[in-house]
């Protein structure tokens, strides 16, 4: 079958520059108005941060999935499919698997007991200052690792489409895809922002499904036969076993490990999916945000397969490797190839949006935390007004814009889905442990929970600057330099357990108690949602 499949002329590519502008240019548009209109509602802090809280569930849930289903998803999973076999699959599988933690652990209990941000769960019962400071610290930590992934996504696909392969012209493409995030999210806070999520999340799951059945429709819906090219494309049956990226070593089955540690438990503390819970009026509300996400988001983890194998096959791992922005190109060829420029513009635009929708919310996120937990609670001390902690947070915006420019710049040319695990590996280590101690521990001091953010946050940005990703090898951000003696690309192994020890040992090496009323009122409130109303009306 694989013999009779014509290969996709990477070259051919640049003829459609013009149609895949005008299509690009017409969702920033459409994204653009509705951005302006959402916008007219945004007059409080509520209306600003969780957009007033005026969204259902299953509006929420597809938000979560537009926010969830990034550049990674699309661009890195079926790239890592395609590439490397059962293997890329893994992420899909990790990816989905962590969703049963956050619906389980800390959905509803955060609905309940929160604000806007995660550091407003955190300091409900623990000392404001020094809880405020460090979660807002990790949050833009992780918010940065996660940028990084979408800025590159973003270089790799528009690069594809221009056909530019020089460096200057990607870096060009970051800047403007950073103007257009920074754009979205001063005019539009969290109302525009989950809008254009709800939109692109629609728009990608129904691509997606509709490659998905081409691709079937040429093997005769017959799975085994796709998979069968896809080995006998690669020239190598072991894409459809395991151990083709991650087995080879043992030191490559500790990464698979690490991987998946930082994979399953990082969702539960990401904070711009955190953040989300509180857009919704009801803990029920939150809850059945997240179980209508996980159909959506599972559905769409099963076209990645699909959408894999098919690139293998039908593009051929040489070609997507050696194509401008390298493995991430593999949707995009795959699209060339089934339905030519005009599928090849709609799918790119929807990645396109899929970056700028995911930008937006982490750029938002990253801004809540620096103005409600630094600058209202800490700096101002609670006694600022809702139209000032907005403005800090729209400067903030510009800030964190520019800081991600940079970082993509960096970060370009690296495979996507492997960024985010990343960020999830930071997520996993500096917050999830203090997430986790606060709603279920109740001897769980201030020290625990400094302790287990700083060192769980230091654990892993320090052994990612000292592993491959950084330095010492051919994929590295830094490849002229070696400086690499952490031997794992991903750090998940080794911070998460050490951030959960840090945590258990500040605590029981703290002498101050935390006030016991404050932890059962908390308790009940996580339980039960009794005051959270009033609270988050406040």
């Amino acid at each position: 079958m694989s013999a009779m499949v014509p290969m996709v002329n990477v070259a051919a590519l640049k003829d459609t520059t013009l149609l895949n502008m005008g299509i690009f240019a017409l969702f920033v548009l459409v994204t653009m108005v509705i951005v302006f209109r959402a916008s007219r509602n945004n007059k409080t802090a509520a209306d600003y941060y969780a957009a007033g809280r005026s969204f259902t569930g299953s509006q929420n849930g597809t938000a979560i999935a537009g926010d969830y289903l990034s550049a990674a998803s699309f661009l890195g999973i079926t790239g890592a499919i395609a590439v490397n076999g059962y293997d890329g699959f893994l992420y899909s599988i990790g990816f989905l698997v962590a969703w049963l933690v956050a619906l389980l652990l800390v959905a509803e209990l955060l609905r309940n007991t929160g604000k806007f941000t995660m550091a407003d769960v955190l300091s409900f019962r623990l000392r404001q200052r020094p809880v405020r400071i460090a979660a807002a610290l990790s949050t833009l930590a992780v918010c940065f690792f996660y940028l990084l992934a979408q800025m590159a996504g973003a270089g790799s696909l528009i690069s594809l489409l221009l056909g530019i392969s020089d460096w200057g012209g990607q870096a060009l493409v970051i800047v403007v895809v950073g103007a257009l995030m920074i754009m979205y999210v001063l005019i539009g806070g969290m109302k525009g922002t989950t809008w254009v999520q709800i939109i692109k999340a629609v728009l990608l799951i129904c691509g997606a499904a509709v490659m998905t059945f081409w691709v079937l429709s040429i093997y005769g819906f017959n799975l085994s036969n796709l998979l069968g090219a896809a080995a006998d494309s690669a020239k190598n049956p072991n894409v459809l076993n395991p151990g083709l990226q991650y087995g080879k070593t043992e030191t490559s089955k500790l990464d698979f490990l690490s991987l998946g540690l930082a994979l399953v438990l990082g969702t539960a503390a990401l904070p711009h999916v955190l953040m989300r819970f509180y857009t919704v009026p009801t803990a029920k509300e939150a809850r059945k945000s997240v179980v209508w996400s996980i159909w959506l988001i599972g559905l769409f983890y099963l076209f990645t397969l699909v959408l894999g194998y098919g690139a293998a096959a039908l593009v051929g791992a040489d070609t997507i490797k050696s194509a401008p922005g390298g493995v991430n190109s593999a949707a995009p060829l795959l699209a060339f190839h089934l339905g030519g420029p005009l599928l090849l513009g709609f799918i790119s635009a929807v990645a396109f949006a899929t970056i700028l929708a995911v930008v937006a919310g982490l750029t938002i996120t990253a801004a809540a935390s620096f103005a409600h937990d630094i600058y209202a609670n800490v700096i101002s001390k609670g006694k600022a007004d809702a139209g000032t902690e907005v403005k800090v947070a729209r400067r903030t915006v510009v800030v964190i814009g520019v800081l991600a420019i940079l970082g993509g710049i960096f970060a370009n040319g690296q495979n996507v889905a492997f960024l985010v695990a990343l960020a999830f590996a930071v997520a996993a280590s500096a917050n999830l442990p203090t997430i986790v101690y606060s709603l279920f521990w109740k001897k769980f001091t201030t020290q625990g929970a400094t302790w287990s953010m700083y060192g769980g946050l230091a654990a892993a940005v320090i052994l990612i600057a000292l592993s491959p990703v950084v330095s010492g090898a051919k994929t590295s951000m830094i490849p002229g330099a070696n400086f690499a003696i952490f031997p794992l690309s991903n750090p998940g192994i080794v911070s998460i357990p050490l951030a959960f020890l840090l945590g258990w040992l500040g605590t029981m090496l703290d002498k101050r108690r935390e006030d016991a009323a404050k932890q059962a009122e908390m308790e009940v409130r996580s339980l039960t949602g009794i005051g959270a109303e009033k609270a988050v009306n406040h």
